[in-house]
């Protein structure tokens, strides 16, 4: 069992940037596909950015290129998101998921066997 505790989210100005922590505990993840997925109000929770195992690979939603950045540090047992030059439209709760299989990507939500509880990023003009 994996436990996942997102945090790091909050208020911040369009064109503001914050970082996004997942701090998991019970199993290492070094051998996990993690992911950023992301819902909005009255939407469904889409996929933002997934990292492969050992950081060599790296996938985003088209919206999010060149403005955030997934990484992960095994040792620590955290994944990060970075995000720079936020849009309104960020706005959303953000989710830390983990995957345990050996394909890749990992795009889809149902694919993630374990997700943290949410944080709130709030983009304001």
């Amino acid at each position: 069992q994996v436990q996942l505790v997102e945090s790091g989210g909050g208020l911040v100005q369009a064109g503001g940037s914050l970082r996004l922590s997942c701090a998991a505990s019970g199993r290492t993840l070094s051998t996990y596909v993690m992911g950023w997925f992301r819902q909005a109000p009255g939407k469904e929770r889409e996929f933002v950015a997934a990292i492969s195992w050992s950081a060599s690979n790296t996938y985003y939603r088209e919206s999010v290129k060149g403005r955030f950045t997934i990484s992960r540090d095994n040792a620590k047992n955290n994944v990060y998101l970075q995000m720079k030059s936020l849009k309104l439209e960020d706005t959303a709760v953000y989710y830390c998921a983990a995957e345990p299989g050996s394909i890749w990507p990992v795009l889809r939500a149902d694919e993630y066997d374990y997700w943290g509880q949410g944080t709130q990023v709030t983009v304001s003009s």
